[in-house]
């Protein structure tokens, strides 16, 4: 525990903690407009053991800090032996952070979740990264909007809490928008280059999910993701473990006309993955499934215009041919009755490919979230325990 101006830094050690834990952003946002609940049931078991493959696989522990008796901030920090082995480093993650806007009360939590982190080994700290919602970053451009299905939202002071405990921005992660409904149309060009690629290359075809072949497909979009996007920034392969928890996740709003693969004489060699936004849904219910929350998203899915374009990738032997121009076409033919507004995120701020792609489809630049670095301390000052009676 750790004592600052009244500031009480703690584990997270039981359930009451636990709810405590989780309850916390409801307090903080309930006057914000643009802040959507998760969904709290899932939220409530998303930590536990069995239910997330990042935190299975990772030393981890989640910390509370308090005023008195208010809890006034929140973290989870973490060390992903598959991150680091894959990037030979000694990275430890945090993510989940919540607080209130007080220096004292940010410094007191991430002083002790460094000393936690430098004494599994880490040499230095990245984040947030949210390993229970795949959120990466924190919003710092584009607060005016309310954040897309498994993607963060915050206000806008936390960037100067990070700053003010010594994290740096070390890379941004940008969105960008489409409305059909506000007049958006691909340009002609695209549909002209289709025709050129279809000649020249007659044996590419597409098609999009085959629902009763659920788990092929996600197999088939884990492949083509891990090899296609491999060595981009901060990416590591993804696990048939956390593919599996993407498909439980997504399976009951996965639309099959917002996920697309291009073929080459049948074999899959690049695809898109996008879903249905349910973040608009989820407000309406404030994030509750009972009583009728559950009815209301299942059906509802199916009527939203609103989509995330989630994941585009190629494997690399077809990358630069333009299979993304069909993917792009696909996803915007199959979904066109619904006038969607599409978002699509996390775009590197310099993957250059990617950004002209989106820019040329007269995809507007709409957020920006940021990840931060920061050196581990050298020399932990106490020992931190490692063991949670959590159940």
């Amino acid at each position: 525990m750790e004592k600052q101006t009244g500031i009480m830094v703690r584990r997270v050690e039981n359930r009451r903690d636990m709810l405590a834990f989780v309850r916390l952003p409801a307090s903080l946002y309930h006057k914000d407009a643009c802040w959507v609940p998760p969904i709290w049931a899932a939220e409530r078991s998303a930590y536990l053991p069995g239910r997330n493959a990042v935190l299975d696989r990772s030393a981890h522990a989640l910390f509370l800090a308090c005023q008195g008796h208010h809890v006034v901030g929140r973290l989870v920090a973490y060390i992903d032996p598959q991150f680091n082995t894959h990037f030979g480093s000694r990275t430890g993650f945090f993510g989940s952070f919540e607080c209130v806007d007080n220096e004292a009360v940010v410094e007191a939590l991430f002083s002790t979740a460094e000393v936690w982190l430098a004494e599994q080994g880490a040499d230095r700290i990245r984040g947030p990264i949210n390993p229970v919602a795949e959120c990466w970053g924190i919003l710092v451009a584009g607060f005016d909007r309310p954040p897309v299905y498994l993607s963060p939202y915050n206000p806008p002071y936390y960037d100067a809490l990070l700053a003010a405990c010594g994290y740096r921005g070390v890379k941004d992660l940008l969105a960008y928008e489409a409305d059909v409904g506000q007049g958006y149309r691909i340009p002609e060009r695209f549909s002209q280059f289709e025709a050129i690629l279809s000649a020249r290359r007659p044996s590419l075809s597409t098609r999009c999910l085959d629902p009763s072949n659920l788990e092929r497909d996600a197999e088939f979009v884990r492949t083509i993701l891990n090899a296609g996007v491999d060595g981009n920034w901060g990416f590591v392969p993804v696990g048939r473990e956390e593919m599996a928890g993407v498909v439980r996740d997504l399976k009951p709003i996965l639309e099959p006309r917002a996920v697309w693969f291009v073929e080459d004489k049948g074999v899959p060699v690049a695809c898109c993955l996008g879903f249905p936004d349910i973040n608009v849904i989820l407000k309406a219910v404030r994030g509750r499934l009972f009583p009728t929350g559950a009815i209301k998203l299942l059906t509802g899915a199916r009527k939203l215009r609103d989509f995330r374009l989630w994941g585009l990738a190629v494997l690399p032997a077809y990358q630069g041919q333009g299979l993304d121009v069909l993917l792009y076409l696909r996803l915007s033919e199959s979904l066109a009755d619904r006038k969607v507004r599409m978002e699509a995120n996390y775009v590197l701020e310099d993957n250059l490919r990617m950004r002209n792609a989106l820019e040329k489809l007269g995809m507007t630049r709409i957020k920006a979230y940021r990840v931060y670095e920061k050196n581990a301390p050298q020399k932990p000052a106490r020992p931190v325990h490692t063991t949670s009676s959590l159940s």
